[in-house]
């Protein structure tokens, strides 16, 4: 085992000072990742945003109570993207449609109240339009429904994550549900709120 407490410029062993400029070089390539990850970093934010369970009560009881309601709750700057969360009323009797948001930003699903069949996945059955988003934030390509998604009943507490340009259809609703999507976004295209 050798001991290297001080390095030579110049080992009298070629063997030696080959590692010796090897490991200099392998020193150099780290402090220079070490720079430039340091450099890349976006600014963080200073503090914590939080909505709290009452806030977000009277968000969803003020939400429009036939259809679909998705509206932003907040919407900060996390340090280099945008991070929404969205509050989501959906009426049982809202018609069903397939939907599949051209965006990189991935909806993450928490079911507050309710239950149904959710399917996420597979390829639209003839698409039918490209439209601006309800938030106008991406294009979305919809359908009347999806071939090969797969069907999956979720409920209150369930977390479902889709990322974007994924198709998605609520398939049925045994009732009227209630959720939050949480919505990072890399692009920054959901304007902050």
């Amino acid at each position: 085992m050798r001991n290297y407490a001080i390095l030579p410029l110049r080992a009298a062993n070629p063997a030696i000072e080959s590692e010796i400029i090897m490991r200099n070089a392998l020193l150099g390539i780290l402090l220079l990742l070490l720079a430039f990850t340091t450099s890349a970093q976006a600014p963080q934010p200073k503090a914590a945003t939080d909505i709290t369970a009452a806030q977000l009560q009277t968000f969803l009881n003020g939400a429009p109570r036939v259809g679909n309601s998705d509206r932003p709750i907040r919407v900060i700057d996390s340090g280099g993207y945008h991070t929404g969360v969205f509050g989501v009323h959906r009426s049982k009797d809202t018609p069903t449609f397939a939907i599949a948001h051209q965006t990189n930003v991935t909806e993450v699903y928490y079911l507050l109240e309710g239950a149904g069949v959710l399917v996420p996945g597979g390829t639209l059955k003839k698409p039918l339009k490209n439209a601006a988003s309800a938030m106008g934030a991406w294009t979305d390509v919809s359908s009347d429904a999806i071939e090969d998604g797969v069907s999956r009943r979720v409920a209150k507490g369930d977390v479902i994550m889709i990322p974007g340009g994924v198709p998605h259809q609520w398939a049925t609703l045994e009732s009227d549900i209630d959720y939050i999507i949480v919505r990072p976004d890399p692009d920054k295209k959901i304007a902050l709120k």
